[in-house]
């Protein structure tokens, strides 16, 4: 009840009780001008007279005690309100206290983040991410900060660029600058704004299940790093240094890989979806379950790498270097390979359905039951390559070189051999050849 409120009620009944004093002395001198009444009748009507002034008297005090109450509820209403403005400074100054033990905290671990001591340095980086946790205010500025301590005391060293050296270890505060920024939030990261950590020497650093989206490591060197299960969805990894690296189970879901190396590195059951790796060199590298679907590897250096039973569905692969590469059981379904390098490649069981294959060299390969279904070989040169039991169903093989290759079983129903060669190949068994193979040779002269 507001005050203005409370003085309205209070007039009110003030009046009121002017009126029910009032009126049983009027109620009194009415009755008592009744002279001409028998005696029983003034009695009667002294009664009445008296009862109505105990009515009144009664509605009085009512109407009294109403007022003393709304006095009461009004004085209440103001200490609550003394209260709540009491109970609200006290908050306004808890969190000025708080403020600026978060503001002391804030400088203390800045001014210790150049002590000479490494323990000081990593006490001050987890002060910093205890900060950044308690002011959401402070939380980008703090990460910045980690970033940059990273970049000034975590060089490249370009003369000392051997990536097995076993005594190049990430040191502990740099670790523990990393182990922040791995924790981090990243739904409290700046918009259109990435963490930088280019040109950084970060080799053999513990990043396993590591938050690093968004991050720019530009020419950073991880070698040999474990970034098991890290999440770097996104991230921009140009010409970065992956020798040797942990990757297993990697989110590197539509990241910038172009011209990184990845030689030797464990990709295993990676996700690699839509990720630009143009030139990159992934030789000898595992992907072994990888999914690569709609990813980007143009020229890129593929030799002897593993992608059994791999995803890279819609992927490019336009002039890739896949030279002894292990294909075996992958889904190459709608795979561009125009131009591509697949020489003594294993892709035994593969799916290339839809594939295009054009001017690609898959001499000496292995195909074993692989499936051509209305691939594209123009001008592919398959030349001794080992097809047995493969399908070419509907396959264009326009040009296409078979010379030597062993073609025992496959299935050509449907197909375009305009000009293909067949010099040499083995196609007993082949189902839906027009040619029987003694007239090869004829067909060939003609």
């Amino acid at each position: 009840m507001s005050a203005s409120k409370t003085d309205v009620l209070k007039n009110k009944l003030t009046a009121l009780a002017v009126v029910f004093t009032a009126a049983p002395m009027l109620f009194f001198l009415i009755f008592s001008a009744n002279r001409h009444l028998s005696e029983r009748q003034k009695i009667e009507s002294m009664n009445q007279a008296f009862t109505a002034s105990a009515t009144y008297f009664l509605g009085l005090a009512v109407f009294v005690n109403a007022y003393y109450v709304s006095k009461r509820a009004l004085s209440e209403q103001r200490n609550a309100i003394a209260s709540e403005k009491s109970n609200q400074l006290n908050v306004s100054n808890a969190q000025l206290a708080q403020e600026r033990l978060v503001a002391d905290r804030f400088m203390t671990a800045i001014t210790q983040l150049g002590h000479d001591s490494v323990a000081t340095r990593t006490g001050a980086i987890y002060a910093l991410e205890g900060v950044a946790n308690e002011c959401s205010k402070s939380y980008w500025t703090i990460m910045e900060i980690l970033t940059a301590f990273v970049r000034e005391n975590a060089p490249i060293n370009y003369q000392l660029e051997d990536e097995s050296h076993e005594s190049l270890r990430v040191r502990t505060d740099i670790q523990a600058a990393l182990n922040v920024i791995a924790r981090r939030d990243s739904q409290k990261d700046r918009e259109n704004s990435k963490l930088d950590l280019r040109n950084t020497d970060i080799r053999r650093a513990d990043l396993r299940k590591a938050n690093l989206q968004h991050l720019d490591l530009r020419g950073s060197y991880l070698c040999h790093a474990d970034l098991q299960g890290a999440d770097l969805a996104l991230a921009d990894l140009d010409n970065c240094n992956f020798v040797g690296s942990v990757l297993f189970e990697a989110n590197l879901h539509k990241a910038n890989l172009r011209a990184a190396n990845l030689q030797g590195a464990n990709l295993n059951r990676a996700w690699i979806c839509g990720a630009n790796l143009q030139a990159a060199n992934l030789e000898r590298a595992s992907l072994r379950g990888a999914n690569l679907s709609g990813a980007n590897l143009y020229k890129a250096n593929l030799q002897f790498a593993n992608f059994k039973i791999a995803n890279l569905s819609r992927a490019k692969l336009f002039l890739a270097n896949l030279q002894g590469a292990k294909l075996s059981k992958a889904n190459l379904h709608n795979t561009g390979l125009i131009g591509a390098n697949l020489y003594g490649a294993n892709l035994n069981g593969a799916n290339l359905k839809e594939a295009n294959l054009n001017a690609a060299k898959l001499q000496s390969c292995e195909a074993y039951f692989a499936n051509f279904t209305a691939a594209s070989l123009q001008e592919t040169d398959l030349c001794g390559a080992n097809l047995m039991g493969s399908n070419f169903q509907r396959a264009i093989l326009h040009e296409t070189n078979f010379c030597g290759a062993n073609l025992m079983g496959v299935d050509l129903s449907g197909t375009n051999v305009n000009n293909a060669r067949w010099d040499g190949a083995n196609l007993s068994g082949a189902k839906n050849f027009e040619f029987e193979p003694y007239q090869l040779k004829v067909a060939v002269a003609e």
